[in-house]
């Protein structure tokens, strides 16, 4: 049988797509930091064009500001987790089974009359047989999740001197290595390929536009919410929250979990773990009903339930480069479907 030159093309671009994936599979450790570095540089270019349009800089000063911009945020970020690491998680490791017992003696018996039986006493050999694990061992089973081989320390110090260099070449070069790529494109394809790219990165942007405003402001509005608690960790986890809800549901889990722990250490009794609940429960309904519908929009078509559903499918099978590359693949893959149900529609099977 003899395939159509339509046939052939897509037969193409499929196995490419298959050895893209299988690529991912097999060499994702080793090529986490250039995957990283390729994010964190797609995100930082239109900045280095900015200051050689407008501050007229040279491409590698411009460059160079940028990244130091970037790492200096990225610390910052880090910061914020200090005072919970070292204040609010050894509270908590000397505290958990006290929390436990009072657990024990006030939500479980309202659990039990409503039919959920609740063994404490097994959480909390549970819970204390995971504190005392040291940090190495916390830190293997990380990487060993993530996908990504050998002593944690040595790849965290890996990651934090080799993905800033690689982010600094590939912005100063950035032309060269896109022309590059652009030149193994075959000559009839690459017309059709340069206005699907184009309406990705058209769509990614916005998204991402769209994301970072919704974290400044939920940045903002966690830690004044919390503060009028009473929290004293308050700033670091509100703004943590903040900034984690790019990753739907999950950031805000992870802040809400924090947050509920410190209230639980602080306060004596239930009011103020009430109060911060209070308080995250109204954060999840001004971002969810109020913020992204109006600052994403529906237009861009990466809906929340498309982006956990991506992070979780990623995650699972291509560990920490999965959720890298999660939105980029997950904007071509809709793009690609909306392209691909406008020939459906032409076709004649639609119409017949």
């Amino acid at each position: 049988m003899t395939l159509s030159p339509v046939q052939q093309r897509a037969l193409t671009w499929l196995a490419l797509a298959s050895a893209a994936f299988l690529l991912l599979w097999v060499m994702g450790p080793a090529l986490s930091p250039l995957i990283l570095a390729l994010v964190f540089a797609y995100l930082l270019w239109p900045m280095v064009r900015m200051l050689e349009r407008r501050a007229r800089l040279p491409r590698a000063i411009a460059t160079t500001l940028t990244v130091l911009f970037a790492m200096a945020a990225v610390t910052a970020l880090a910061l914020l987790l200090v005072p919970i690491v070292t204040t609010a998680l050894p509270q908590l490791r000397t505290q958990w089974p006290q929390l436990l017992d009072k657990f024990n003696h006030v939500v479980a018996p309202r659990l039990q009359e409503l039919g959920i039986a609740v063994d404490t006493e097994t959480v909390k050999a549970s819970i204390l047989k995971s504190f005392d694990g040291n940090m190495e061992e916390w830190g293997q089973k990380l990487l060993s999740s993530a996908r990504i081989g050998g002593s944690w320390l040595a790849t965290v110090v890996g990651f934090l001197v080799l993905v800033p260099v690689l982010v600094f070449y590939l912005l100063v070069d950035a032309e060269s290595v896109t022309t590059g790529a652009w030149n193994l494109v075959p000559l009839h394809s690459r017309e059709r390929l340069a206005a699907f790219l184009g309406e990705c990165d058209t769509m990614l942007r916005q998204y991402l536009k769209g994301q970072l405003a919704v974290m400044v402001a939920m940045a903002l509005i966690y830690p004044l919410g919390l503060m009028l608690t009473g929290l004293n960790l308050a700033w670091p986890i509100g703004v943590f929250t903040g900034l984690a809800v790019f990753i739907p549901y999950l950031g805000y889990t992870t802040g809400l979990v924090l947050a509920l722990m410190s209230a639980a250490i602080q306060f004596t009794g239930w009011h103020g773990v009430a109060a911060v609940a209070a308080v995250y429960a109204i954060g999840q309904v001004l971002e969810s009903f109020v913020l992204t519908p109006r600052l994403v929009g529906e237009r861009i078509g990466l809906s929340p339930l498309a982006v956990i559903l991506a992070l979780l499918v990623f995650g699972e099978v291509f560990g920490f480069v999965g959720v890298l590359v999660c939105l980029p693949v997950t904007a071509l893959m809709v793009v690609a479907l909306r392209h691909a149900m406008v020939a459906y529609r032409a076709s004649w099977f639609y119409r017949t």
